[in-house]
């Protein structure tokens, strides 16, 4: 029996990056994710922190969807 698999993003703002840039990473986390056969990606909300970016999960999670097949995209809880 296959142990579903899940990974949580926090949408890192790393040093000299750009919070777009940021999301495309998000983007390219989730593509991967899917493609190695995880069940979903949680991505946690967070607010008035330079370093992360995801203070609007359901904005994120709509881009991440329209660039994802089949993953399942959820806030975490």
């Amino acid at each position: 029996m296959r142990q579903p698999l899940s990974v949580i993003d926090f949408a890192t703002v790393r040093k000299n990056q750009t919070v777009g840039e940021s999301f495309a990473d998000s983007v390219t986390l989730a593509q991967e994710a899917e493609r190695h056969g995880y069940t979903r990606v949680w991505y946690a909300e967070h607010h008035n922190m330079p370093t992360i970016a995801s203070s609007a999960p359901a904005v994120l999670i709509s881009h991440i969807a329209s660039k994802t097949e089949s993953i399942r995209l959820a806030p975490a809880a």
